[in-house]
């Protein structure tokens, strides 16, 4: 079962980042409209979060996703040493998702991201997003609702009110820095990032515990 959980962790958030950074790659040959280009990298990015949630969900929980993998270890749902190796599965398999996006458009594989995105703004928005993105998924399970659904219209609408269009993913993000393409992030700020992902899911974590417990 671990075997089969890592692949679709794995492989979950390779067709994910692909999603991501394909669907930016084919928006940005196709028109020089940038909110049009945002509107099609959201649309291909909500469907493949449905489709490969509700594909991989049973198979490893599809988390594709280290801060919401976090969430899920502090509150017990899933031991440490399988959630570290979650967390390697998925940004393994998001650089793959990236390289395989590349491919397919005929770029050099192995790029390193320029697109500037930094300062309060951007990391107040990851903030937002990933505490966001988390209560979505803890209040979907605790409403016994469809959690792909739910995650999906989340990240789609979150694409738009975020100054940084919603990343919410630490291993997307990494995945994000070895593409110079739209949807791309330069590196050296990931670690404003992936510091503002953690602090918004832990604060998620937190509210959600107290708010949906069961009495």
């Amino acid at each position: 079962m671990t075997a089969r959980a890592l692949t679709a962790e794995a492989l979950g958030t390779a067709l994910l980042v692909a999603a991501v950074v394909g669907s930016g790659i084919m928006a940005q040959s196709l028109t020089t409209d940038t909110a049009l280009a945002l509107l099609a990298n959201t649309i291909a990015t909500g469907a493949a979060l449905f489709m490969l949630i509700t594909t991989f969900g049973a198979v490893s929980g599809a988390q594709f996703n280290p801060a919401v993998t976090l969430v899920f270890a502090l509150r017990g749902e899933i031991a440490p040493n399988l959630a570290l190796a979650y967390v390697i599965a998925q940004c393994l398999g998001g650089v793959l998702g990236t390289l395989a996006a590349h491919a397919m458009f005929d770029l050099a594989l192995l790029q390193t991201s320029t697109h500037i995105r930094s300062g309060a703004p951007q990391y107040l928005s990851e903030i937002i997003a990933t505490f966001g993105l988390i209560l979505a998924i803890l209040g979907a399970i605790n409403a016994k609702a469809n959690v792909a659904t739910t995650v999906a219209c989340y990240i789609t609408a979150a694409y738009w009110f975020t100054a940084s269009t919603s990343f919410a993913n630490p291993a997307v993000a990494l995945a994000r820095a070895f593409s110079d393409t739209f949807a791309g992030i330069r590196p050296a700020d990931l670690g404003g990032f992936w510091a503002a992902e953690v602090v918004g899911a832990v604060l998620a974590a937190a509210l959600g515990g107290w708010l949906f417990k069961k009495t």
